[in-house]
């Protein structure tokens, strides 16, 4: 192939494009920020590998089962198997373009213990470790850029994908300054759009990652799987205008949780769990936080600040500029977010959809997590499957002359002119806040069938009006079109939450408490003739 679009500059696209620069393919990085204002750089804790220095006892097939347990046995095991397979080549590739890892007192490598995990295996840089890979990517693309193989696009949004016949051949993008759409034709396109944060409003990611673009995909025709799983992070502290992470790497260094009764300290989770009960997975570590009914707290102090100064300085500086809470002598208090998307764009084991020519890579394709994402693996997958995608795509001869798509682009246009003249008594933000209230109450930490029913009949309200209410000319036009495609998404979820009747990692049913062989495959939502369909991969057609 002769030319890319990717979709998005965290870290998944930029390590795809670098990927495909180097096959010698000509790359459009498109993003509406600079990769410095991706959600990537704010991924604090770490990166998982099994390197030849490991701790005694662990390997390769440690991490791979650690990934298949911590995602209840919904992931694919040989694309499991190869994300902990690429692993130490990962690490050696971060190093070798600059990525600075922390390093122990004899110069090697630095790794911390991550929940969920039997032995320790996260490397990380400090507490910035996705601002540290981001930087070491962005010189990549430039010195790309400065050969003429990838050309940035900034200012622009996905639209909408090129599709005919089952083949993509490229996207329509937003074009922020001359608020136009624009036809970007290509012999593949890589989505690489995150996660779908504006869902749920205030959580620990970034609203940039909105899931428009899996929504819109969605309604040309593209399987999405298993949007139910969605990971509440356990401890988060409430800012005015978001939730802000407190890393695992707090609990990995020996933080422990506990909450006051009658004045005493009760640590639940080593009660419940034993010595390594702080570093449960995320699901398990939530769903009892939520379980005591009490404010929770997490305490670092005797960790002693010089320690904290070294390892934990993001933190330290968080809960000091939000909250004036000094962790080297008060606990923090904590509390679950919706942090991390298990699912998202359907892909098979080459990050393909099932459009062909379409890929997907990052958080925003469901692959490598099955019910529950280990922490450390996000970045990792991150890479690994941007890799995938490049790796495919190389090998692949030119898809063929673009089909013409210029009466859709006039008809698209023409829908842009007739939303900036609509208006109504309710603006885009009004609606945006109401789902994100509608998502948090019924796809909270748990959830039941009437519930969920009442979050569908609410979105199905919002996509009622959504053509008909105001749009604000003052904003991004992007944050007004993005609407009707995020609403979509919206429902897709809460319908695949409905269907699964039964509790697997991070869905949990009240009434539907426990886990059934019977439905341990991943579940996919189709759009048919303005229809949701959910069902069951039981072939494994998406995942192996």
């Amino acid at each position: 192939m002769d030319k890319v679009v990717v979709i998005g500059s965290g870290i998944a696209g930029c390590a795809c494009a670098v990927r495909l620069a180097e096959a010698g393919i000509h790359v459009q990085l498109v993003s509406p920020y600079p990769s410095e204002r991706s959600q990537s750089v704010m991924a604090a804790g770490g990166i998982n590998a099994v390197l030849s220095d490991c701790e005694e006892g662990d390997s390769i097939a440690c991490h791979v089962q650690d990934t298949l347990r911590g995602g209840h046995n919904l992931a694919g095991t040989q694309a499991v198997r190869t994300l902990c397979e690429r692993a130490p080549e990962v690490i050696a590739y971060l190093e070798r373009i600059g990525t600075v890892f922390s390093l122990e007192a004899d110069g090697s490598l630095a790794r911390r213990a991550f929940g969920g995990q039997t032995h320790r295996r996260t490397y990380y840089c400090g507490s910035s470790t996705g601002k540290q890979i981001v930087s070491a990517l962005v010189m990549e693309v430039r010195r790309f850029e400065t050969q003429g193989l990838i050309r940035r696009r900034l200012w622009s949004s996905f639209h909408s994908a090129l599709i005919r016949d089952g083949r993509c051949f490229g996207a329509i993008l937003y074009d922020e300054k001359s608020g136009n759409l624009m036809a970007e034709h290509a012999d593949a396109l890589v989505m690489a759009t995150g996660g779908q944060n504006a869902l749920f409003g205030k959580t620990t990611g970034s609203t940039q990652c909105d899931g428009y673009a899996a929504g819109k995909l969605f309604a040309q025709g593209v399987d999405l799987k298993n949007l139910e799983f969605v990971q509440y992070h356990p401890t988060t502290l409430e800012t005015s205008q978001k939730r802000m992470l407190i890393s695992e790497a707090v609990r990995g260094e020996g933080g422990r949780l506990f909450y006051l009764e009658h004045g005493e300290r009760i640590y639940f989770m080593e009660e419940k769990y034993g010595d390594g009960g702080n570093l449960m997975p995320r699901d398990v570590v939530s769903q009892e936080m939520a379980a005591t009914g009490r404010e929770t707290y997490l305490d670092a102090s005797f960790l002693g600040k010089d320690l904290i100064d070294k390892r934990l300085p993001e933190v330290r500086d968080i809960c000091s500029k939000y909250r004036g809470i000094d962790v080297a002598a008060e606990p923090i208090p904590v509390a679950p977010s919706v942090h991390f998307f298990m699912g998202g764009i359907a892909v098979d084991n080459n990050h393909e959809t099932n459009i062909q020519n379409l890929f997907a890579a990052g958080e925003c394709a469901s692959m490598y997590h099955g019910a529950n994402r280990l922490g450390g693996n996000s970045l990792l997958a991150a890479i690994c499957g941007g890799w995938v995608v490049a790796d495919t795509i190389a090998d692949r001869s030119r898809a063929g002359a673009s089909p013409d798509f210029a009466a859709l682009l006039r008809e698209e246009n023409q829908k842009l002119a007739r939303m900036r003249d609509t208006s109504s008594v309710f603006p885009v933000m009004y609606i945006r806040d109401l789902l994100a209230k509608t998502m948090a109450e019924c796809l909270g930490i748990v959830r039941n069938d009437s519930s969920l029913a009442d979050g569908i009949s609410d979105v199905d309200y919002y996509l009622s009006i959504a053509e008909k209410i105001s749009y604000d000319p003052s904003a991004m036009m992007y944050a007004n079109y993005s609407l009707v495609g995020i609403l979509t998404l919206a429902k897709a979820t809460l319908a695949c939450a409905r269907q699964r009747r039964e509790s697997r990692g991070a869905h949990v049913r009240s009434d539907y408490p426990a886990s059934q062989d019977s439905l341990c495959h991943a579940s996919i939502v189709s759009y048919e003739n303005g229809r949701y369909r959910v069902w069951l991969d039981k072939d494994k057609r998406y995942e192996r």
